[in-house]
């Protein structure tokens, strides 16, 4: 369970989670139009993703 905790903390799931809330808040108010937070948040979910998918590639290789 701490590990998960400590996992969360991580600086890049703060960093996806505050772009998150930041282009959601955005977007409801009208400020930014619905394609561009689905480009922008596309973009930040597949990287953080395909991050978390290489650590664990790289986890298993060594």
């Amino acid at each position: 369970m701490k590990e998960k905790i400590k996992k969360l903390i991580d600086v890049k799931s703060i960093i996806t989670l505050i772009l998150t809330a930041v282009f959601s808040v955005l977007s409801i108010s009208g400020r930014l139009s619905a394609e561009q937070f689905q480009t922008v948040f596309t973009t930040v979910i597949a990287f953080y993703f395909g991050v978390q998918h290489q650590k664990g590639n790289d986890r298993s290789v060594t």
